[in-house]
């Protein structure tokens, strides 16, 4: 039942992808977060294939950008990360190790939320940092939600950060 369930959600992504060339940024913004936060969903829980799969609908959605939709400053910010963006999201697909899968989501986060504030989405994204993370350097994600839930350590420090900005508000 749960493969089912899957093989529709990518079927029906697939197909909303195809789309992307009537879209405005706002609308490759929302698909694009949707497909990331189903990723730091996944590694808050600490569940490798969840993180793989999410991954997997990731890179549909980044392959499918029609970049004559972008204005200027967003096809230069998007020449900038988009082969980050496909590299990160590729190693969390073929590794379901969560913390292989949390090293690639610093470095998607990272070139994420530079997409993600030129793109401006319709949506809130709070940017949140939590300073215990990649080995006391600190690393940031992005969430749909100001509560805090740590994709990089999951339950054993589920709310350890901070919100360090609101973007779109």
């Amino acid at each position: 039942m749960k493969k089912s369930l899957l093989i529709v959600a990518f079927i029906a992504t697939v197909f909303s992808y195809q789309s992307f060339g009537q879209d405005s940024t706002k609308s490759i913004s929302s698909t694009l977060l949707s497909s990331y936060y189903g990723i730091k969903d996944a590694l808050v829980k600490t569940n490798g294939s969840a993180a793989a799969e999410n991954a997997a609908t990731l890179l549909v959605a980044i392959n499918s950008i029609n970049m004559t939709k972008l204005s200027a400053e967003e096809h230069t910010v998007w020449m900038k990360v988009s082969k980050n963006l496909q590299f990160n999201a590729q190693h969390i697909q073929e590794n379901k190790n969560p913390e292989h899968q949390r090293e690639h989501f610093i470095a998607l986060s990272s070139n994420m939320y530079e997409l993600i504030k030129v793109l401006k989405p319709a949506e809130t994204v709070y940017y949140q940092y939590c300073p215990m993370a990649n080995d006391g350097k600190g690393a940031n994600w992005l969430s749909s939600q100001s509560v805090i839930k740590n994709p990089y350590y999951g339950s054993s420090m589920l709310s350890c950060g901070k919100t360090v900005e609101i973007i779109n508000q």
